[in-house]
């Protein structure tokens, strides 16, 4: 059986409406491990079908070969969960917290990559698995992005200060842009040095200059787009629609104009900060309709289920080497003592001249859920030596982050920290 274009499109879109449907009305569970538990179904159900029907295997990873999804999904599936994600933030709280946020985003990512990066190198080498070292620094930068949506619905359960819920929202979303131009940097410094010989001052140049052009990109495009928002009748809200759209791909090509090559992925996070924040505020209220962000807010649970539905997938094209997965459950351990490390060290310096709420290390690290941007990195990696067992190890521990720190988070919470839930009272 021949498979087009749109009927692979058509399959992901049915598998993921199935999967958000059957979560909100029978699992009920928080959507990240929901959907995660439904990817495993699948992939148990396509390897055993496998078995008893060798055809159907074949046929579903003729599927995933003969179709070229990084393009896909790295320029438009992650863009838009990145926009998506950032339209709904508070800039106002935020920006009475930016220095917290910039400096755990930034910093943490740093330090989480360097850590994980080293660490991976080491463990990997030690278990006979040759990978080199600019490669694991990848992993350990693709890896660092924590789930947004995660992060968020877990907090807004619970009695957490506003103070804390800010940096927690605001660090979730701009490490997850931050990861990826990290992760893209390293890249595009190892295919212009062939000795593979690492130069700490290119790193930082590149790494500098993505997220400054694409936080400028962001900027001019994201109040462009809210001056047409706010020129636009509301009633005409598929206009609204179509203008954040049109708009939000016309930031990604720009970043990606040869004379410029910056992060498109930054500039969707700032672009969706400025018309998510103009289109509410109270001086111009209605400057977007609310059709507007409920359209958005379709699009990041749909593209998110949609992720979930290739983490399924991927079962059946990664390798299935028992040494692959033992690496991954040592990333998963080593990922949680970077990401520790990387909330710690922040912390304790701005301690000194900020206030954190007890526990906040606590919080922020087993609350730090991995979720669809570190699969979709993964996939969209071009080929190299080791590029199977990063994407095995990175679904690992995406896998063991969302089943086992997902699960006992609100344990978590309720005992060690002493939050409590949110009721209707409060």
């Amino acid at each position: 059986m021949e498979f087009e274009i749109l009927d692979v499109v058509a399959l992901f879109i049915i598998l993921a409406g199935l999967f958000i449907f059957t979560n909100t009305y029978f699992l009920k569970l928080p959507s990240s491990i929901g959907l995660m538990i439904m990817a495993l179904l699948l992939s148990l159900v396509i390897l055993g079908s496998g078995l008893i029907f060798p055809d159907f295997r074949a046929g579903t990873m003729r599927l995933l070969q003969d179709y070229e999804y990084r393009e896909v999904i790295f320029e438009v599936i992650l863009t838009f969960l990145l926009f998506a994600g950032a339209l709904n933030i508070d800039f106002k709280r935020l920006a009475e917290e930016k220095g917290s946020v910039l400096i755990l985003a930034i910093f943490g990512v740093i330090i989480s990559t360097m850590i994980t990066g080293t660490g991976a190198y080491y463990i990997l080498n030690a278990i006979g698995l040759h990978i080199d070292y600019i490669y694991c620094l990848v992993f350990g930068a693709l890896i660092s992005p924590t789930d947004p949506i995660a992060v968020i619905s877990t907090v807004k359960r619970y009695n957490v200060s506003e103070k804390l819920r800010i940096r927690i929202e605001g660090e979730s979303l701009f490490n997850d842009g931050i990861a990826v131009v990290f992760a893209l940097a390293l890249l595009d410094l190892e295919s212009k040095e062939l000795d593979h010989i690492i130069h700490f001052a290119d790193l930082v140049q590149t790494f500098i200059l993505d997220i400054t052009g694409g936080v400028i990109i962001g900027v001019i495009l994201g109040f462009i787009c809210f001056k047409l928002l706010d020129f636009i009748d509301n009633e005409q809200s598929e206009l609204e629609i179509l203008v954040t759209v049109a708009l939000l791909m016309a930031s990604t090509q720009l970043a990606h104009l040869e004379a410029i090559e910056v992060s498109g992925k930054q500039a969707a996070v700032v672009m969706g900060l400025v018309v998510g924040n103009q289109g509410k505020s109270d001086k111009l209220v209605g400057a977007a309709s609310e059709y507007v962000f409920k359209f958005w807010h379709l699009m990041e649970q749909s593209l998110n289920a949609i992720l979930y539905v290739l983490i399924g997938m991927e079962m059946l094209i990664i390798p299935l080497q028992m040494n692959y997965f033992a690496a991954g459950f040592f990333a998963f351990a080593l990922v949680l003592f970077a990401r520790w490390s990387s909330v710690f060290i922040p912390i304790k310096l701005m301690s000194r001249t900020r206030s954190f709420d007890p526990k906040t290390i606590s919080i922020m690290t087993w609350g730090s859920l991995r979720g669809g941007v570190p699969i979709a990195l993964s996939l969209t990696l071009p080929e190299f030596e080791g590029r199977d067992l990063i994407i095995t190890m990175t679904y690992v521990v995406v896998v063991v982050s969302i089943l086992y720190q997902g699960l006992t988070v609100n344990r978590m919470l309720k005992t060690t920290v002493g939050y409590r839930p949110i009721t209707d009272e409060d």
